[in-house]
């Protein structure tokens, strides 16, 4: 057992399969940003569970979400991410939709669909099927249930412990043009990326050298409905010189009092780090039953590339990196991801580590911290209930 769960959650298929049908298809999945889809016919598609689903933004400004097939034989209407679209064209056989969803052509309907000639196109019931599509924190988020509950109704117990920050109002950080954001597939579950996501125990022990401007001592974290939130302020001798230690600039209209790490896990899959000079947003996208593929996206202050220049020179100079470093948990070649100073690079090679001894048949899991581990099992615990909740209201 891993705590609550058995290990064929971790490593089969047929865990795979249930949780994309009752769990990743019955809550809000996050797609993007809002300003992805910023102007009219701008779209972008997401999988949640079962489901391909495209946000476009209509003629009259509105966002709606749609299952992304065509009505005809289900070919994929839209790929990824797009802008100015002026009508959804499947690429098969050229049925064409508008942004608000309506069938308004068919090439050759007269000869080839004598079923709909004495109907009106935008009338018939041929139209995408709906999706439906909120915001949250600047995050776009999709379910496949056109009468989904409100989103606040899923996020709102969370939203008091997040950290206070206004997305809207910060701007993607890219630090190389051609790699907008952080993208890697990992070779383990999703599930045990969110665990060591969640797990205060290994902050001090696996991060000691590259997370140490957080005071791990003072963390607080709970639950809030099925979500996690997590609040540790900044150590005392980074705090000290903060506005020059920092590696960018503050964000701004944050008192000195409520700087710190807000990391809160909003189930099933995506995670929000709020710091005292960026908001990133942490999304793990299940692939395969040992594979998941994570993406960040940062927003940093809206200043010129002066000010962040400025701002890096003053954090390499900083007293407080002399004497607190940023170094990994091994010496050795930078290569080597214990020894690289990348807490990721930690991360990811002790997630990848724990999936390969699942298979081993000596695994077993020790005794369990109390409180560091305490959100794991919790995890858990959500994870199975959710589950068969949704398989009971399918039978």
């Amino acid at each position: 057992m891993m705590h609550e769960l058995p290990v064929e959650a971790y490593t089969s298929q047929e865990w795979f399969d249930l949780e994309q049908q009752y769990i990743f298809s019955t809550t809000w999945q996050f797609a993007g940003l809002v300003e992805d889809v910023a102007n009219v016919g701008d779209y972008i598609a997401v999988q949640a569970g079962l489901n391909n689903i495209f946000i476009v933004k209509g003629r009259d400004h509105r966002l709606r979400a749609f299952h992304n097939m065509c009505r005809h034989r289900g070919t994929q209407l839209l790929r990824a991410v797009g802008k100015s679209q002026k009508a959804i064209t499947c690429p098969y056989h050229d049925w064409t939709y508008d942004l608000e969803g309506k069938l308004i052509s068919i090439p050759k309907k007269e000869q080839e669909f004598p079923e709909l000639c004495n109907k009106e196109l935008h009338k018939c019931d041929l139209n995408l099927h709906q999706a439906s599509v909120d915001i949250f924190k600047g995050m776009l988020f999709v379910h496949p249930d056109k009468n989904a509950p409100n989103i606040m109704s899923f996020f709102g117990e969370v939203e008091p412990y997040l950290g206070p920050h206004i997305p809207e109002e910060l701007i993607e950080y890219q630090e190389k043009k051609e790699v907008p954001f952080y993208s890697k597939e990992i070779n383990a579950n999703w599930k045990i990326i969110v665990e060591n996501y969640i797990d205060h125990y290994h902050l001090a022990h696996l991060h000691e050298g590259t997370l140490n401007m957080y005071d791990h001592s003072k963390a607080e974290f709970g639950w809030a409905g099925p979500h996690y939130w997590f609040y540790e302020p900044l150590a005392p001798a980074y705090l000290a010189d903060v506005k020059n230690a920092s590696p960018y600039p503050l964000i701004d209209k944050m008192p000195e009092d409520k700087m710190g790490a807000y990391v809160p896990w909003l189930f099933p899959n995506i995670g929000i780090t709020e710091s005292e000079s960026a908001w990133n947003t942490f999304h793990a996208i299940p692939l395969a039953p040992d594979k998941t593929l994570v993406v960040i996206r940062s927003k940093t202050m809206n200043v010129s590339e002066w000010e962040y220049t400025k701002q890096y020179t003053k954090s390499m100079a900083s007293k407080v990196w002399q004497t607190m470093g940023n170094k990994g948990k091994y010496e050795g070649d930078a290569n080597d991801p214990m020894a690289s100073g990348d807490f990721m690079a930690e991360d990811v090679y002790a997630c990848e580590q724990q999936q390969k001894s699942l298979r081993s048949p000596m695994f077993s899991v020790g005794a369990q911290a109390q409180k560091g581990e305490f959100a794991v099992s919790k995890f858990q615990r959500v994870v199975k209930e959710w589950i068969e909740k949704h398989k009971d209201d399918d039978a």
